[in-house]
């Protein structure tokens, strides 16, 4: 696999052979760069997706939109086009589909879905740290570089978080919440995807507000394959691996007597 860049947009190629999967475009949260989803964007690569990481939206807007609209463009429309957003982006990737603006999406997957506009008190970095993510590698990388510190407190366009939004999201929604999600709590974001059409939820067992690249990053991720799979065979979302109910021991074979 090889990484590109080209203006902010950072890209992850699927390995040569096998037929690409689908194109997936991250919208990072609010503070990060498109270098956040590297970890993200090599893993779904293996599985022969192609993931661009372009601006984030509540930093430049504008820029973030044409970003994501010139991948879409340019993408394979025989695969699924599939919208990733995170934090802030989760907000904005909603907001364009709802208003229309973002044709030929097959999907969103939208991570620690943001409660609402209205900023919050800043931490300091150790406790943004805590609120962001309990895995120490990714801790380390955004200390590093890649987020601009106290970004994650700061308030975002009230038309973003729309009370009729899901209701207008006429596609396949996946929604990925740490439960112990501390800036966006999980009940609120449980109310939010019960009113989209389409949407299902997965909460994440003690995790916190970056859900793409938390302590359970490599569960994230496969989750994400399993409903990408799934999209695959159409917009209805057929199972595809289903656990059986295997009954209490001993019943089949008395039932056999």
């Amino acid at each position: 696999m090889t990484l590109a860049q080209e203006a902010t947009v950072l890209s992850w190629y699927e390995p040569s052979g096998p037929a690409l999967r689908g194109t997936l475009v991250v919208l990072p949260g609010r503070g990060e760069s498109p270098r956040v989803y590297e970890r993200f964007g090599r893993r779904l690569a293996t599985d022969s997706y192609r993931v661009h990481a372009v601006a984030a939206p509540a930093d430049a807007p504008d820029q973030a939109r044409d970003e994501l609209l010139g991948v879409l463009d340019a993408a394979d429309a025989d695969a699924p086009r599939v919208v990733v957003g995170s934090d802030a982006g989760a907000a904005y990737a909603a907001h364009l589909v709802a208003g229309g603006q973002l044709d030929g999406v097959s999907a969103l997957v939208l991570a620690g879905l943001p409660a609402g506009s209205a900023a919050q008190p800043a931490r300091d970095w150790d406790d943004e740290l805590a609120v962001r993510t309990a895995c120490g590698a990714h801790r380390g990388r955004i200390t590093e570089a890649g987020v601009r510190r106290a970004a994650l407190f700061s308030d975002l366009p009230a038309d973003w978080f729309d009370p009729a939004t899901p209701g207008k999201l006429h596609l396949p929604v996946l929604g990925l919440h740490g439960r112990n999600d501390l800036l966006s709590p999980v009940a609120l974001a449980r109310r939010w995807y019960a009113s989209a059409p389409s949407a299902e939820l997965v909460t994440i067992v003690g995790g916190l507000h970056d859900a793409l690249n938390d302590q359970t990053h490599r569960t994230v991720a496969a989750v994400v394959v399993q409903f990408l799979e799934r999209l695959r065979g159409g917009a209805e979302l057929a199972p595809i691996a289903v656990a059986e109910s295997l009954g209490e021991p001993g019943r089949d074979a008395e039932s056999r007597a």
